[in-house]
């Protein structure tokens, strides 16, 4: 009998292995598949994975006899614990503080204010056509969620084909908008997640809007938090004197431990871990070794480069699950017209606030930082980068259709095949077309000279805001010059305070070099 329970169990533990070693497998053929198309511009990792996740789901349904696609089946979960905290993480860590900082008005319009005009679009479009196309049974929560899984952008496809030493403006936005309507997006999913169905009146919206500034400002503050504390543990006990690996674990266990503070009190993970990857990356990075800031650079890209292959790669076997195929109520004509509406509402959307917010962010910095505007050509390839869905998409609707993996009825079934079809359109026929767009509106000869820096003199940035060592009057007429220069140029002023203070307090007690020298 024990010799029988025993051989079970090491039975059973094969079936969980075999899965997961294939998977593993088809993980590191994709990266090898992906190198050897490196050299092409037109076909990005994303694309790669959800290629052959779509061949490997057609050679194990005809395995198993047109059962089921799947190697592994996830739940939600894995998605939000495991697989998006390093892909946000690295997004914050990596970017180009100078350049984020230096466009963060525009930005913050584009990846805020944007997210609320397209999932505003999208949730009344999808309210109107979805029941002339015979799709009933939403509610209005489902809607509103519809809206804002839509709304979260993918912009890799373009930005491996722009150049950020010779556009950096345009990938300094594109870039920014990307990460930023990513924790948007998820901040107001979980902010109309509260709200109830049964109640809704004229207040609704106010809730829904103030449960998302509650949300923002409490993640925001979090992973700011976090990063400052890991910033100023680094530089006053100097790990790396005994140990470089202990340092790089303590970046990297911090940095999960925030999101997962923030999971624990009901706020934006996403949003948290992203914070806290910016200022470590400001001032902590600078407080390690020479050896771990090339490790952390490398390690935080590798873990997040794994996790959205794996992504794709199971978004492209998903695709073809029979079972949620079967259970999906519309006819083919209408699943159809389901998802171009979609697609279409999707466009609609992005245009609906890219082209305004561009004129707007061209007013406000006319005399402030940048000497050049956005152009057309450039609002159309901000445009054009915010029309690919990718795996913030993916994990919402999983989120919201699914219980662990599975659809519970037709309804959501038909949701969860609809999010997949337009993740696999837009990620390969948008990615397609990026690179002949691109070329197209920006030749070689026109990518130079779009962006300069307005810079700021040696002398503002050595005087401090005020001195006690001056006289009142002294004092009284700076104060009175920084109200009229942020009168005549907000952003430029804010900007300019900001890397004052930043060089007069902060930089001296959690690291990193004076004068805004970091990227």
């Amino acid at each position: 009998m024990e010799f029988s329970d025993f051989a079970m169990n090491v039975g059973e533990r094969h079936e969980q292995v075999i899965p997961i070693t294939i998977f593993v497998a088809v993980l590191c053929f994709c990266l090898v598949i992906g190198h050897l198309l490196g050299e092409s511009r037109w076909v990005n990792e994303s694309i790669t994975a959800l290629i052959i996740g779509c061949l490997t789901g057609t050679i194990i349904l005809l395995i198993s006899k047109w059962k089921s696609s799947h190697i592994l089946r996830f739940d939600e979960e894995l998605f939000f614990i495991y697989l998006l905290p390093p892909i946000i993480f690295n997004a914050g860590f990596q970017v180009k503080k100078k350049q984020f900082f230096h466009n963060f008005f525009t930005i913050m319009l584009f990846g805020v204010v944007g997210v609320f005009i397209s999932s505003s679009i999208i949730t009344a479009g999808s309210w109107f056509l979805f029941p002339k196309f015979g799709f009933t049974g939403l509610n209005a929560r489902d809607y509103l969620g519809i809206g804002t899984i839509f709304s979260s952008t993918d912009t890799v496809c373009t930005l491996q084909v722009l150049h950020q030493e010779a556009t950096p403006l345009l990938y300094s936005l594109v870039f920014g908008e990307g990460v930023v309507n990513d924790a948007t997006s998820v901040v107001l999913f979980n902010a109309v997640q509260k709200i109830d169905v049964n109640g809704i009146d004229g207040w609704t919206a106010v809730h829904t809007f103030v449960d998302f500034l509650y949300l923002f400002s409490t993640s925001t503050a979090l992973g700011v938090a976090t990063g400052l504390l890991t910033a100023y543990i680094l530089k006053g006990l100097y790990f790396g004197r005994h140990s470089t690996v202990r340092e790089i674990a303590l970046m990297v266990l911090m940095a999960y431990l925030s999101y997962m503070l923030a999971e624990l009190f009901d706020l934006s993970g996403i949003l948290t871990v992203f914070f806290s990857g910016i200022l470590m990356s400001h001032y902590a990075w600078h407080n390690v070794t020479e050896s771990s800031r090339i490790t952390t650079r490398h390690v935080f890209a590798t873990m997040s480069f794994i996790a959205e292959t794996f992504i794709f790669l199971y978004v492209g076997m998903d695709a073809l699950d029979i079972e949620k195929w079967k259970m999906s109520k519309l006819s083919f004509g209408n699943s159809i017209r389901v998802y171009g509406s979609v697609m279409l509402l999707v466009m609609l959307g992005r245009a609906a606030f890219v082209f305004p917010l561009s004129v707007l962010s061209n007013c406000m910095s006319r005399t402030a930082t940048r000497s050049s505007s956005i152009t057309f050509k450039h609002q159309i390839i901000i445009w054009w980068a915010g029309l690919m869905r990718g795996a913030v998409s993916i994990a919402l609707a999983f989120k919201q259709f699914t219980h662990y993996g599975v659809s519970p009825d037709q309804v959501d079934a038909t949701m969860v095949t609809t999010t997949i079809i337009v993740v696999l359109f837009s990620t390969i026929v948008f990615g397609f077309l990026t690179k002949p767009l691109v070329n197209y509106l920006l030749p070689h000869s026109e990518t130079g000279n779009i962006d300069r820096e307005r810079s700021i003199s040696e002398e503002d940035m050595k005087l401090p805001l005020l001195s006690f060592q001056e006289s009142a009057e002294t004092n009284l007429h700076r104060v009175t010059d920084s109200l009229s220069m942020l009168m005549e140029r907000p952003v430029y002023t804010i900007h300019s305070f900001w890397r004052r203070f930043d060089d007069a307090y902060m930089r001296p007690m959690f690291g990193g070099p004076r004068s805004s020298l970091s990227s």
